[in-house]
């Protein structure tokens, strides 16, 4: 396979090529990528990447593995895209050397003191913001800007229109400096949460997503409870798993957005699905790039309509069904279909007929003898039939598929299920050959030109697409041509054999005055030492500057003698009726969190007119704006700040911004998981504590405020987790007939809506202001037994959550509380109290160890 050549005389356009971007869990994905046309892989080590189940490589493999990808003109990206945890910092500091010694091109980051520590080793190696940074916003690319990165990826929810308001934002921000470009994920699974902002599985089994340990429980089927009871939806029982993405029908959009990288997921997915996913978009921009101003929206939407041979591929190599996601904007009916959550392929259609050892179907699709099928009833959690077709008999319309002997049990296939083609072993094998043999697949082009008169040496300069420039000179000079000249075809079929190598010949200018003769050995001879010197200077190591005198203690905060503080009891309530109660408690600090921010300015009042009342000083009342901002949504904010609280829970980069001049609290949201991240949180921009990370055990909380000041943090350590925060909004999908918040009639201030997971466990569901919906864990967890430890380390701030408490429950558990922080009972006391009398479900959760 060979790069189309973009030589000079192409035709000239205004829009950049983005960069086509792989995923590699192992070396034999790497090489798939590349022999497919990958710009650019990023893959894992084995530490701080956020598929630690993949293969991965080892910082041995570094210099192999980069000096193997510069040689074929492909960029390598480490993903360091995980939370660090305090006792990790020294490690990741040799991490972080290691791979800038390497001459790794980029490294992908989440953490934001893992940003400042890199940025402080190396003033001009390049960081790449991660999708896990949850980035929306112009306001949240300049926050990684000033972070020191050079390259934003953004959340999968953005939609193209919205990647556009982006983009003229930050250009106007810019005007007088370079925007960071933007990088946005095109195929493959898509996460129903906000990416840096999933809980669930640090929630139900103690192995985070912001950890590289995601469960995928968005994959398993829930009963939808509304008002207590189960809704039917049929077969419709896996609510939280989109379809994938598949970005190819609006690539011309996404060029003409400006965006700079192109991404593909799937590190976890084998050489075959990174080989045949990669040629298809890089055929894809091959094709398009060249006449993009001109192409109509018809033609787009042909890229990747039902039937076409890309389609078939990328369904073949993995698929949950294709969508392009939030590209084109917010559908609900259309992100989840919920009728299975794992691999099918490509939909052959219904069963007709179930004979001895052969089925009729109605044929929706080719397959053919070889071919793998599975039988769906409906049941994806259950065992289904499937098997090798062993013959095709078409019918007109339909086709007869004949089994093997007892390769199927026909009682459990039923006329109506479908049937869709998982493996197609020729394609398999047409894909394999792609990146099996030890020769290049895919080269790329080198652009020569060729000068020289009589009686002085051929010289050749040639470029590759990089920017390597290489001057070779005959060894004997050029002589008077008595039959067959130096033509331009002759020339370019002696320096165009670069069968064996990573080039292709592009573009070649022959400059030779009049008609002048060399032996084609010599032409040989040239054209071998331009290949040589190119790969000699594509090999070479990047060379980026390191601070061989920057240490982690240089960035980490001094650290005060740990005062013992008079613990304070903070109460986070979700609507007016639990504040009501909570005033009657005498709790000093609230936090309301409403699904309307217009009822802050109610909740306000009533805080304030309740102090005329008491001869206690008036609570402070501090209210949360949604998590997540997106362009367009700074009404949302102003409703917010209208209210004149005491001051606002910081959740993401655009509130650090708007409320820049308030009170302001960093809440969990901000993933604040280490010192250097809570110093570049708290003095940066001057807020008054941090909410630590909900990722944090009891003994990285410990190292948390062992290496920081103590009286920086709050802890939250009675809840229902927060798991889910989402784009979806399972109130539209499922409870109405609309796309959006348009035409959904706003079935969530009607409705009180629940999922019941496979264990019974019943989780509650809520909307925001933004229409987004988080599902809370149904299971409320504490720390209570940890909660004297936490004292004696200086901790102040505690805060507990109420969802959808009664207020005979909210009384209750505040008065245990308060009796904890006084040193009346113990957590241990607690914990039972509440778990045997009230009937909360709660457990120790993810504090402890």
């Amino acid at each position: 396979m060979t790069a189309k050549p973009n030589s000079p005389t192409s035709k000239v356009h205004t829009f950049q090529v983005p960069e086509l971007l792989a995923p590699a869990g192992n070396w034999e994905c790497a090489k798939a990528a590349v022999e497919n046309g990958a710009d650019a892989i990023y893959f894992g080590l084995d530490k701080f990447n956020a598929r630690m189940r993949a293969e991965n490589f080892t910082e041995v493999d570094l210099p192999e593995l980069m000096e193997f990808l510069h040689l074929r003109g492909v960029k390598g990206y480490v993903t360091l895209n995980t939370l660090v945890f305090p006792q990790e910092l020294k490690d990741a500091q040799q991490y972080i050397r290691s791979i800038i010694s390497a001459g790794v091109d980029a490294v992908i980051v989440q953490d934001v003191g893992i940003c400042r520590l890199i940025r402080h080793i190396s003033p001009d190696f390049p960081i790449h913001s991660s999708t896990q940074m949850t980035i929306t916003s112009a306001v949240g690319v300049e926050f990684a800007k000033e972070l020191g990165c050079n390259l934003v990826v953004l959340a999968r929810e953005c939609s193209i229109k919205e990647i556009n308001k982006i983009q003229q934002q930050i250009s106007v921000e810019n005007s007088h400096h370079k925007s960071l470009p933007l990088e946005v994920f095109v195929h493959g699974a898509l996460c129903v949460a906000y990416s840096g902002q999933c809980l669930t599985s640090e929630a139900l089994g103690g192995r985070s997503a912001n950890r590289g340990e995601c469960a995928q429980a968005c994959r398993m089927p829930y009963d939808l409870i509304s008002d207590g009871e189960i809704v039917n939806l049929g077969d419709r029982k896996y609510l939280l798993s989109p379809q994938d993405l598949a970005g190819l029908e609006v690539i011309p959009e996404l060029v003409k957005s400006g965006v700079s990288c192109l991404k593909i997921e799937g590190r976890l997915k084998a050489p075959e699905y990174v080989a045949n996913v990669t040629r298809v978009y890089r055929q894809a921009l091959d094709n398009i790039i060249k006449d993009i101003p001109d192409v109509p929206k018809k033609r787009q939407k042909t890229l990747i309509k039902k039937g076409n041979q890309e389609r078939y591929n990328l369904e073949m190599a993995f698929s949950r069904g294709l969508y392009t996601g939030w590209f084109e904007g917010i559908n609900n009916q259309e992100l989840v279909h919920a009728r299975f959550g794992k691999k099918r392929g490509v939909y052959l259609g219904e069963v007709k007929q179930v004979g001895k050892e052969e089925i009729t179907i109605r044929l929706e699709a080719p397959v053919k003898a070889g071919d793998g099928v599975v039988f769906d009833c409906g049941h994806p959690e259950r065992k289904e039939e499937g098997g090798r077709v062993y013959g095709v008999l078409r019918k007109g319309k339909d086709a007869i598929l004949r089994f093997g002997k007892r390769d199927l049990n026909l009682r459990k296939i039923h006329i109506g299920d479908r049937i869709w083609k998982t493996s197609d072993p020729e394609l398999d094998k047409q894909v394999r050959q792609s990146f099996a043999s030890e020769k290049p697949q895919f080269q790329r082009p080198i652009f020569v030109e060729l000068y020289g008169e009589l009686n002085e040496n051929l010289v050749a300069i040639a470029r590759d697409e990089i920017g390597h420039v290489v001057q070779v000179k005959s060894s004997i000079t050029l002589v008077e041509a008595r039959n067959k000249p130096l033509s331009t075809e002759r020339l370019q079929e002696q320096f165009g054999r670069l069968g064996n190598t990573p080039f292709c010949l592009g573009e070649l200018k022959n400059h030779l005055e009049g008609e002048l003769m060399l032996p084609v050995s010599e032409l040989n001879k040239m054209r071998r030492e331009i290949v040589t010197r190119l790969e000699e200077l594509r090999t070479q190591p990047k060379l980026w500057k390191i601070n061989e005198n920057a240490s982690l203690s240089d960035l980490l905060p001094a650290k005060d003698s740990p005062v013992l503080p008079s613990p304070k009891l903070i109460v986070l309530v979700r609507n007016l009726k639990q504040l009501e109660v909570t005033l009657k408690t005498g709790i000093e600090t609230i936090y309301c969190e409403f699904e309307d921010p217009r009822k802050y300015k109610q909740a306000v009042e009533i805080v304030r007119k309740s102090s005329y009342l008491s001869p206690n000083p008036s609570p402070q009342i501090w209210v949360a704006p949604p998590r997540i901002t997106k362009p367009a949504e700074n009404w949302i904010l102003q409703q917010v700040r209208s209210s004149n609280a005491d001051g606002y829970l910081i959740r993401n980069y655009d509130h650090l911004r708007y409320f820049a001049e308030e009170n302001c609290i960093g809440d969990f949201s901000l993933n604040v998981a280490n010192a250097l991240t809570a110093d570049y949180f708290k003095n940066r921009f001057g807020l008054e504590r941090l909410t630590a990370s909900y990722d944090l055990n009891i003994n990285q909380l410990e190292d948390l405020l062992k290496s920081a000041p103590p009286q920086w943090f709050e802890v939250t350590i009675h809840q229902h987790m927060p798991m889910f925060h989402m784009e979806h909004c399972v109130f539209c999908a499922f409870l109405s007939d609309g796309i959006d918040f348009r035409d959904c009639g706003r079935p969530c201030e009607k409705h009180q809506v629940k999922l019941r997971d496979r264990v019974g466990t019943e989780h509650i569901l809520q909307a925001d202001a933004g229409c987004r919906n988080t599902v809370f864990n149904g299971t409320a967890q504490t720390g209570a037994e940890y909660v004297q430890h936490l004292i004696k380390l200086g901790l102040q701030n505690f805060r507990i959550e109420f969802v959808n408490e009664t207020p005979e429950q909210i009384i209750q558990t505040i008065h245990l509380y308060q009796q904890l922080l006084q040193g009346e009972i113990t957590g241990s006391q607690l914990w039972r109290e509440l778990r045997l009398q009230s009937q909360l479900g709660v457990t120790r959760g993810t504090v402890v160890s």
